[in-house]
C-alpha cells in the first residue's frame, strides 16, 4: 500500500525567535548606553590626566622668581609719567637685630613675651566679665528687695548676696500647705513678680526645695526629697511658664539633710521648710552646691 504523504504545516510563529533576539540586543545596548553615562566625569578626568603625565610628562616647569616691582615706579592710571630723579647713593647701615632682650632679661625668647601678652589680654577680658555679672546680680538683687519689701519686713522673703551667686528665700508658709506641693493662691502672685524681675536677665537659676525632719511616707512623696524636689519643680514651673527662659531654669532638692535651723522646735521647723532661687554667673555654677561662702544678708541690711 502506498503511505500517505502528510503536508507539512506551515509555522506562522518564526518570526517570534529573531524578535526576541532584537529585544535582547536592544536591551544590552541600553544597558551599555547607560553605563557609559553613569561614569564619574571627575575620576575619569583624574585618570585622563594621570596616564596623559605619565607618557608625555607633566609639561610643567619651574619659573624662576622675579623680582617686584617697586611700587614707586609703577604709573597711576592717567597720571603723567614723572621725571626720573637721579639715583641715590646707597650707603650701608648696619640694621640692628630684632627681639634683643632687655637688660636683666638676657635670653628671654619673644615668644614668651607673645604668651605674656594673651594671658594679660584674657585676664582683663574675663575681669571685664566678671564686672558685668557682678553688676547683673546687683541689679536683681535691688529690683527683688523694692518688689518683696513687705514680705522681707516679715521675714517671709530673704534676699542673700554673695560675689558669685544671689539666693531669694522664700518660706513655705506662703507657698504651699504641710505636706504638699501645690501651691497657694497668694504663693502665685508673688511667684509671678519674681517671674518678671528675673525674666530679663541671662543669668542660669536653680530652684532649690528643702523640707523639715518630719517623716513623710504617702503615695505621691514617699520620702521628703521627693515633697522637696515636686516643691522646687511646681515653682520652677510657674517661672517658666511667666516668662523665665526654661533653659536657664533647674531644680534640686535637697529634702531635709540640709537644715538651717534646729528641728527641735516648731520655728526651727518652720525655718527649714523653704525653696530658694539662686540666680548664679557662669564661673560659679558648679561650685554653689559643694561649698556656701561668706554672704552678705541683704534684706536685714534693708531691714535696719
Amino acid at each position: 500500500m502506498k503511505r500517505r504523504h502528510h503536508e507539512e504545516h506551515i509555522n506562522h510563529e518564526r518570526w517570534a525567535i529573531p524578535y526576541g533576539d532584537l529585544i535582547t540586543l536592544l536591551l544590552a545596548l541600553f544597558v551599555v548606553m547607560y553605563a557609559v553615562s553613569a561614569v564619574n566625569e571627575t575620576k575619569f578626568r583624574v585618570m585622563a590626566q594621570s596616564i596623559n603625565e605619565a607618557f608625555n610628562g607633566t609639561g610643567k616647569v619651574i619659573e624662576p622668581i622675579r623680582e617686584a616691582t617697586p611700587a614707586a615706579q609703577v604709573p597711576l592710571p592717567n597720571q603723567s609719567r614723572a621725571p626720573a630723579a637721579a639715583p641715590i647713593a646707597k650707603i650701608d647701615v648696619p640694621i640692628p637685630p630684632r627681639n634683643l632682650p632687655l637688660p636683666g632679661h638676657e635670653g628671654a625668647a619673644p615668644e614668651r613675651q607673645e604668651a605674656a601678652a594673651s594671658v594679660n589680654t584674657a585676664t582683663a577680658a574675663n575681669t571685664a566679665i566678671g564686672k558685668t555679672e557682678a553688676a547683673s546680680l546687683s541689679q536683681i538683687a535691688d529690683e527683688v528687695q523694692r518688689a518683696m519689701k513687705p514680705l522681707i519686713d516679715k521675714n517671709m522673703v530673704s534676699v542673700r548676696k554673695t560675689p558669685d551667686w544671689l539666693e531669694i528665700e522664700v518660706r513655705t508658709d506662703i507657698l504651699f500647705p504641710v505636706g504638699v506641693a501645690k501651691l497657694q493662691a497668694p504663693a502665685e502672685d508673688v511667684l509671678r513678680k519674681l517671674a518678671g524681675i528675673l525674666s530679663p536677665f541671662p543669668n542660669a537659676m536653680r530652684v532649690e526645695g528643702y523640707t523639715d525632719n518630719t517623716p513623710i511616707a504617702t503615695a505621691t512623696f514617699p520620702s521628703n526629697w521627693e515633697l522637696s524636689a515636686a516643691r522646687a519643680a511646681t515653682v520652677a514651673r510657674l517661672l517658666t511658664t511667666t516668662g523665665v527662659d526654661p533653659h536657664r531654669v533647674g531644680i534640686i532638692g535637697w529634702g531635709e539633710f540640709r537644715p538651717t535651723a534646729d528641728n527641735a522646735t516648731d520655728e526651727g521647723r518652720n525655718r527649714n521648710r523653704r525653696v530658694l532661687i539662686v540666680v548664679m554667673s557662669d564661673k560659679a555654677a558648679p561650685a554653689r552646691f559643694y561649698s556656701d561662702a561668706d554672704r552678705v544678708d541683704l534684706s536685714a541690711a534693708g531691714a535696719r
